[in-house]
């Protein structure tokens, strides 16, 4: 089960293209690029220009550049605009007022998931389109011997039993 829409999962995957390609790319480089298919990929462009996000160049060099703007978007706003927002569950809000759960009324977790919902929006919306396609560097590892990564062998045990000992942590 996935909580994002395809069409969101490759929103973004083409905003982190176009992040690390500040000259740009069209609908057939990225679609290749990821194995895509190109009218996707094409369509997903068009959407992305008409919100805002991408700029469009007509001609032979032609294609799709992020504009700077788009990087200081919040996720839940991005999704929000892609594709009508992230959904934990049916009864969490929707714009298509058919889209109901037949036991809204009576569902015994539907307050607990509409907790974890707004938990989850929330955290959405700490985080920018820059932090996810161009993530922070992740800090290096510890210098060797400060952190131990096996335990000590453990010594040998009285009357001769060498075998090793489970490693208690």
């Amino acid at each position: 089960m996935t909580l994002l829409s395809r069409k969101a999962d490759y929103a973004m995957l083409i905003v982190s293209y176009l992040h690390h390609k500040p000259e740009g790319g069209n609908a057939r480089t990225i679609a290749e690029r990821f194995g895509l298919s190109r009218p996707f990929v094409a369509n997903i462009l068009k959407e992305l220009c008409h919100r805002g996000y991408v700029v469009s160049h007509r001609g032979v060099k032609g294609g799709y550049a992020l504009k700077e703007s788009a990087r200081a978007v919040t996720l839940a706003d991005f999704l929000a605009s892609i594709d009508e927002g992230f959904r934990l569950t049916l009864c969490n809000h929707t714009a298509d007022p058919t889209d109901v759960c037949s036991l809204e009324a009576s569902c015994p977790v539907r307050g607990p998931l509409s907790d974890i919902h707004r938990r989850i929006v929330d955290v959405l919306r700490g985080v920018t389109l820059a932090d996810v396609v161009a993530p922070p560097p992740v800090s290096p590892a510890p210098a060797a011997g400060l952190l131990p990564l096996l335990p000590p062998e453990p010594a040998c045990r009285a009357g001769g039993d060498h075998r090793h000992q489970p490693a208690i942590v």
